[in-house]
């Protein structure tokens, strides 16, 4: 019986442990893994083609000062870090060239 109790606690406190790891690092999505923030600076639903210039510029107006400057933060992550994995490179060179421009 003892055995049975001691497997048994091992095995819930390693999935509450996992939930609590899993939570701490979902916290650090980035701002542009948010599709309804990043669909007006895309021309098409798969978000692969970006809007013309004036329309990046226009988009990016419209936006609130803290979700321009989440953008901004995330796209410097990304070129710190940069690798393979980084998704956003042309998002992130016109949000460069605007400069954050509000």
């Amino acid at each position: 019986m003892n055995v049975k109790m001691i497997c048994f606690s091992a095995v819930a406190l390693s999935m509450v442990a996992g939930s609590a790891l899993a939570a701490a690092s979902g916290s650090g999505t980035s701002a542009l893994d948010d599709p309804a923030k990043m669909q007006p600076f895309y021309t098409d639903s798969s978000m692969k083609t970006m809007v013309s210039k004036d329309a990046f510029t226009k988009a990016w107006k419209a936006l609130s000062p803290e979700d321009q400057k989440a953008m901004m933060t995330a796209c410097a992550d990304e070129a710190k870090n940069a690798n393979a994995a980084n998704t956003h490179p042309e998002f992130c060179s016109s949000v460069k060239e605007n400069g954050g421009s509000k």
